[in-house]
């Protein structure tokens, strides 16, 4: 079981990665973010900034609907987020090696030069 903690642990960990100020948490690398706080849109009601949910980036669509498919206990996306290599990740569902591994490899796809 992971929290916000330790998203942030891992992610200062990472080599240039820079930490926005945010009402949960949101780091980039490069000037690209790779891993921040899921911010709930419902309808009829303000935005929610969920810190027990990342949105993780994950380079492409092949890995986004892998990820989905596979675990889906682990991840979903949201309306707005249907074309965008973008998934949510349940922190309370994943255990510290793998979401350092997520977080790691989220880094290192956006920290590569364009």
């Amino acid at each position: 079981m992971a929290d916000a903690s330790d998203v942030r642990r891992i992610a200062l960990a990472l080599p240039g990665t820079v930490e926005i100020d945010s009402a949960g948490f949101d780091f980039r690398v490069g000037g690209k973010g790779f891993v921040w706080s899921y911010p709930e849109r419902i309808p009829g009601k303000p935005r929610r900034i969920r810190t027990d949910v990342a949105v993780l980036f994950v380079g492409d669509e092949a890995e986004k609907q892998a990820l989905l498919l596979g675990e889906p206990a682990l991840f979903f996306t949201a309306p707005g987020y249907d074309d965008l290599p973008l998934v949510m990740l349940r922190l309370p569902e994943v255990d510290v090696p793998r979401l350092t591994e997520l977080i790691t490899d989220a880094h290192q796809m956006r920290a590569e030069p364009a």
